[in-house]
């Protein structure tokens, strides 16, 4: 199944839970910034773009982009960074004087939604860890935190808006309006 510009804004990511957070910060990229109104749920990806005074070149680009989100595989048992997260870790661990940098990833509660993210360079493995390897890069999880954090993509963005990791977690089931936090 693919999207298209008749589907509902609710619909799509009913559909495709697992890649709404990518999904949500592809059509914010594009200017639909009511991705997260209530009252804009029930209009159509083509209403909704066209109401914000997109042309259709534009909507046919998103949608574009958001099937290239549905297309990118994901495997849901592990936790993954992308090559450029990688290479920016990387980058600052040597920054820091850390020949192989390792990358800790957790959560924790906090935020208004209940849980904040954890990226920190971790100084080993300990017994309660699971370790993942993505793209050179050693993960360390603790296993307390797994099953909410399994099947996580972080990304590294660096535009307008900021720079930093990008966390892309399909076991969130909602996020603070700031994206600092969320609840599964």
């Amino acid at each position: 199944m693919t999207i298209h510009k008749y589907m509902t804004i609710s619909k799509i990511f009913e559909t495709f839970p697992h890649k709404s957070q990518k999904i949500a910060a592809m059509m914010t990229s594009f200017g639909l910034q009511c991705v997260g109104c209530g009252a804009a749920t029930y209009e159509t990806l083509e209403a909704g773009t066209l109401g914000h005074g997109m042309t259709e070149g534009q909507l046919e680009a998103l949608i574009g982009r958001l099937n290239d989100i549905l297309a990118e595989e994901q495997d849901l048992s592990k936790i993954m960074l992308t090559p450029r997260a990688a290479e920016k870790f990387i980058e600052i661990g040597k920054e820091e004087g850390l020949e192989k940098p390792m990358l800790r990833f957790g959560d924790q509660p906090g935020g208004c939604s209940g849980f904040e993210y954890v990226l920190d360079f971790s100084e080993g493995k300990t017994e309660r860890d699971e370790v993942f390897e993505s793209h050179g890069v050693e993960i360390h999880v603790d296993r307390g935190s797994l099953e909410r954090l399994r099947g996580t993509e972080i990304d590294y963005t660096d535009g307008l808006r900021g720079a930093g990791f990008k966390v892309s977690n399909p076991n969130a089931r909602s996020s603070c309006g700031c994206g600092n936090s969320q609840s599964y």
